[in-house]
């Protein structure tokens, strides 16, 4: 029995200054040289270093417009979650292969369900050992960049206290306060101490709480999530970090409208959780990176959900390192054979047929949940 042949096209991305693409040239060949074909959209990988040329050379056919892409393929690679603007492209017995966060997006999700799509989401495909291989890298890239930017904020120019995240010989550092101690977390950490800041993560596990004592040599302080803890570490922030999650869920609301508002003015809160609802009650809405900010309370809330957009070529090829296996799995098996040799896959499937096959999804959203091996 021969192999199946599939299309897999990569449409431009279109969320707010994502300049990020699903497929470099060279996963375009690798897809190519396993009997595929790759339709990309023209000029997707431009904000990623990647020309129109560099496809072809490797084989992928150019198309010049995204309607065209997701018309004629059968798997669509993104690296963010479609925007209402492309929801007219679904078709049934698609696959969609992306970062969905569906438990803060109620009419993608609707909307993904009345088509019939397969949505197969980056963030849920989950390893025995409760890792996320396709999350992690941009949960580096977003952890690092937190601090970047909550020491740009921090500027008095940018509407911060006015105050250096090291400090100087003579005048205390800045207290950069981390919500969890996950791959966010610990990449936070690991730029703000380089910076010279004092550091406090929260986190819930006291296993966790222990590795990561070892892994900083006790330079950062740790302390276990609870209320009381939270709010009396809260005050004392210059820098706020959000970097809760749950996989597939909605991000806790850990820190309360009264919360912020005893936090120093001039304080900056980054809230990575951004795309799963955020963990900061008054982060009440998503920001670009054309328009990052807005203040509330005194503080200054960043709240844009697509981070690692603004670092596309790292992010890129980070992503795409550990995106492209499962993408090859999934084309050269077929979906079905895919999932039935690969539980870790079948984990990141969220809709399928209809139905919402992720229970932590379908808990975030109020739909029913359906078991994927009752569908097939």
């Amino acid at each position: 029995m021969s192999k199946p042949s599939l299309v897999v096209g990569v449409p431009k991305e279109i969320k707010n200054n994502e300049n990020r693409v699903a497929l470099t040239p060279g996963g375009a060949g690798m897809l190519q040289m396993s009997g595929h074909r790759v339709l990309v959209e023209a000029g997707a990988g431009i904000g990623s270093g990647f020309s129109d040329e560099d496809y072809r050379q490797e084989g992928a056919t150019i198309l010049g417009f995204a309607a065209d892409v997701w018309a004629q393929s059968d798997m669509i690679m993104k690296v963010k979650e479609p925007l209402p603007a492309e929801y007219g492209y679904f078709k049934e017995g698609q696959m969609l292969f992306t970062y969905l966060h569906l438990a803060a997006a109620h009419d993608l999700a609707s909307q993904l369900l009345e088509k019939k799509v397969t949505g197969i989401a980056y963030e849920t495909i989950q390893l025995p050992n409760g890792s996320l291989p396709l999350l992690t890298p941009m949960s580096e890239v977003a952890g690092r960049m937190s601090v970047q930017i909550g020491a740009h904020y921090l500027e008095k120019f940018y509407g911060g206290r006015g105050i250096l995240l090291g400090g100087v010989p003579g005048v205390p550092p800045a207290d950069v306060i981390i919500l969890g101690g996950g791959i966010v977390g610990t990449n936070a950490a690991k730029m703000a101490l380089g910076l010279g800041a004092n550091v406090v993560i929260i986190e819930r596990s006291a296993d966790r709480m222990r590795a990561l004592d070892d892994i900083f040599g006790g330079h950062l302080r740790t302390l276990m999530s609870n209320p009381y803890n939270i709010t009396s570490a809260v005050q004392k922030a210059d820098l706020l970090i959000g970097a809760v999650l749950i996989p597939g869920a909605r991000a806790p609301r850990l820190v309360t409208s009264a919360m912020v508002q005893s936090m120093k003015p001039g304080a900056v809160i980054v809230d990575v959780a951004v795309d799963q609802g955020g963990s900061i009650e008054t982060i009440d809405r998503v920001t670009t990176h054309s328009d990052p900010t807005y203040e509330k309370f005194g503080v200054l809330h960043y709240a844009v959900a697509n981070m690692p957009g603004a670092v596309p070529r790292t992010s890129t090829l980070a992503l795409t390192n550990v995106t492209l296996p499962y993408a090859l799995e999934l084309a050269n098996k077929g979906f079905t054979q895919a999932l039935a040799e690969n539980y870790t896959l079948q984990l990141g499937v969220n809709t399928y047929k209809g139905s919402v096959t992720h229970p932590a999804v379908a808990e975030a959203l109020g739909m029913p949940y359906t078991k994927l091996s009752d569908l097939s």
